[in-house]
C-alpha cells in the first residue's frame, strides 16, 4: 500500500542512500519529504498492475526543497504483496545496495526499483 506512511519511510530511505552515496553531484543532499501525487488512479491497483510503477513527488538537495519526479518500479514481490493489499516496505532494497537507486540531478529525476 502506498500512504503517507510508506512516503515517510521513502524519505528516511533516500536520506539514509543520500548520506552514502558516492557521488559529487549530490554531496550533501538530502530527503525533506515524499508525497503523493493529487491523482489516486496513480496508485491503482489496475494502474500499478498495468504499468508496473507509479510517480511520487520527492524534495531532496543540499537544503531539502528542490522537486524530483520520483518513480517507483515494481519488482514481482511488491507487485504480488500490492495486489493483496499487503505492506511493501520491505521490498525496498537496503540503502548498502546502490542498484536500486538512480537519480539525475539536471533532470531532476530519481528511481527507485523495488523487488
Amino acid at each position: 500500500m502506498i500512504d503517507q506512511e510508506f512516503c515517510d519511510f521513502l524519505e528516511f530511505k533516500m536520506s539514509e542512500f543520500l548520506t552514502v552515496l558516492n557521488k559529487s553531484e549530490t554531496k550533501g543532499f538530502w530527503c525533506d519529504g515524499v508525497c503523493l501525487n493529487n491523482d489516486p488512479t496513480f496508485y491503482s491497483l489496475k494502474y500499478i498492475n498495468d504499468k508496473r510503477e507509479t510517480n511520487l513527488k520527492a524534495f531532496i538537495g543540499e537544503h531539502g526543497q528542490s522537486e524530483y519526479k520520483l518513480t517507483l518500479k515494481f519488482g514481482k514481490k511488491a507487485l504480488s504483496k500490492y495486489a493483496r493489499n499487503l505492506e511493501i516496505k520491505a521490498c525496498v532494497p537496503n540503502s548498502i545496495e546502490p542498484m536500486w537507486f538512480k537519480i539525475d540531478t539536471e533532470l531532476k529525476k530519481i528511481e527507485i526499483q523495488l523487488d
